[in-house]
């Protein structure tokens, strides 16, 4: 479980503890100091700590210059922590031999990603946003759940989860998507805007999806797929719509 002790992922492990007998579940935590906020970070790790020991949950705890890292990769320093965030889950899932990468985004952190992506420019697959399960190992338990029912969740059980101040601070597009664009959205145009976006991205997973195995279908009988190459016939290749040739092609370059 990746817990940075916010109350999306304090509120995911506590509900996981609570069940785990039930499903037969061995848990472990993994928490980054990402080094940004000296000793504040400090005492966010000392927290998760706490917490998990008095839930008897082993912890992994890591510290690293994520700053260090954008700089040196040329990338956000968001994505920088995503990147290295992602990199020890996977060294903690190899060590104790779990099967699941359990991670707490939510429905407010879906509606965030839909118009993310939307003012970045995105197709079909890109406005479907995040699934409950990518690939096999990494799954998200709380994509139908709010932030306001995470943070009652947290009142209730007195988990008293630690504020990231930076997230209250429009440095970050998302940031800035969360503290000004939505409430602008559900004060002018709609209230309910995190739960439209989020049954947008549900339905446009869905026809993607659809439209996936028409491309699989068309995929294997216009590619060969050598050792060390992918030949397409071209001819058959132009026959395809311009939407189907897009997908056909990127289809190949990733595999």
């Amino acid at each position: 479980i990746g817990v940075s002790g916010g109350p999306d992922s304090i509120c995911l492990l506590h509900l996981l503890w609570r069940i785990r007998k039930e499903f037969d579940l061995q848990l472990y935590g993994v928490h980054l100091n990402h080094q940004l906020r000296g000793k504040e970070a400090e005492e966010d790790a000392r927290y998760v700590q706490d917490i998990c020991q008095r839930l008897e949950v082993p912890v992994f705890i890591y510290s690293r210059d994520v700053s260090q890292y954008s700089r040196e990769r040329g990338i956000s320093f968001e994505e920088a922590g995503r990147e290295i965030r992602y990199q020890l889950f996977q060294e903690v899932l190899e060590k104790v031999g779990a099967d699941k990468i359990a991670v707490a985004q939510n429905q407010d952190d879906q509606a965030e990603t839909v118009l993310m992506r939307l003012i970045r420019g995105a197709g079909m697959e890109g406005l479907s946003a995040m699934d409950y399960m990518r690939g096999n190992q990494i799954i998200r338990p709380l994509l139908d759940v709010s932030r306001k029912e995470i943070e009652a969740y947290c009142r209730q059980y007195q988990l008293n989860p630690r504020v990231d101040r930076t997230n209250l601070e429009s440095i970050y597009m998302r940031n800035r998507i969360r503290l000004e664009l939505i409430p602008y959205i559900e004060k002018h145009f709609n209230p309910n805007i995190k739960a439209t976006l989020c049954r947008t991205a549900k339905l446009l997973k869905e026809d993607n999806d659809l439209i996936e195995s028409v491309v699989e279908a068309h995929y294997f009988q216009i590619a060969e797929e050598g050792k060390s190459q992918i030949r397409l016939k071209l001819s058959s290749l132009r026959e395809c719509s311009g939407a189907l040739q897009r997908r056909i092609l990127r289809k190949a370059i990733v595999h």
